[in-house]
């Protein structure tokens, strides 16, 4: 890759931790004349862009973040375009290719993957990933909070384990408090469901629980919340599902 310019690489940062940066992802940043991201997780990083370009800016700010990127991408630079967890779930890959052929720009663009926040909850979890399961986000800034709903009776009545991203913001308290009860249609009361804060980043909190109690706990923007399916269980602290191994 050294060498490489008029490029934009979509890195994925993983949870936070620089130790879960993939050699990859830090190859591309190593690379890149230019880093670009959302502020809070440039400054993640700090340590491996002494020297270089940085474009930041804010929250809701992503179609501009790709502009730029393809901008100085289009003038010969490497861009690394940083993205937390995975840049193709809830990340930047699929804004940076929408604007990229919105375009029409003929510039070379790489996605980098990374550990995605709900590999690194289950991981601090144990093992509540082990059968099929679907991620769905509360937030209803992008998508409709009647479809979303929709979504949570689909997997509910499908007997997934549920990753909920974005569960519970400031202005958006009670979509939690809705999301359980409908799966509360579909799941015992005593569902196992882990939550964890800053999975794998500085100040991780793990709380394990069940989805009757769940809201007794505190849950924000920074958590990610998983609930069990009907197999799912507790032991020695961990849950698990089982994947239907002769054990």
């Amino acid at each position: 890759m050294i060498g490489v310019k008029g490029k934009v690489w979509v890195v994925g940062l993983g949870p936070g931790d620089i130790g879960y940066i993939t050699p990859e992802a830090r190859a591309a940043i190593d690379t890149a004349d230019t880093i670009i991201g959302y502020k809070t997780y440039v400054d993640l990083i700090k340590p491996l862009i002494e020297g270089k370009e940085v474009v930041s800016n804010g929250m809701r700010r992503e179609v501009e973040r790709c502009e730029a990127a393809v901008r100085l991408a289009e003038e010969g630079k490497g861009v690394a375009l940083v993205s937390s967890g995975d840049p193709g779930i809830y990340g930047m890959a699929g804004i940076l290719m929408e604007v990229k052929e919105q375009q029409n720009s003929s510039i070379e663009v790489e996605i980098i993957p990374g550990v995605t926040a709900v590999s690194a909850a289950a991981a601090s979890l144990g093992a509540p990933l082990m059968h099929d399961f679907a991620i769905i986000s509360l937030s209803d800034c992008l998508t409709d909070w009647e479809r979303i709903k929709k979504r949570l009776n689909c997997a509910g009545d499908g007997d997934f384990v549920i990753a909920l991203y974005n569960p519970k913001s400031s202005q958006r308290v009670t979509h939690i408090e809705e999301a359980r009860d409908i799966l509360l249609k579909y799941k015992k009361p005593e569902t196992p469901v882990g939550i964890v804060r800053n999975a794998k980043r500085g100040k991780e909190e793990v709380i394990i629980t069940n989805l009757e109690d769940m809201l007794k706990h505190p849950i924000d923007m920074l958590t990610i919340v998983i609930i069990g399916n009907n197999s799912t269980y507790i032991k020695n602290d961990k849950i698990i599902t089982p994947r239907g191994y002769a054990v």
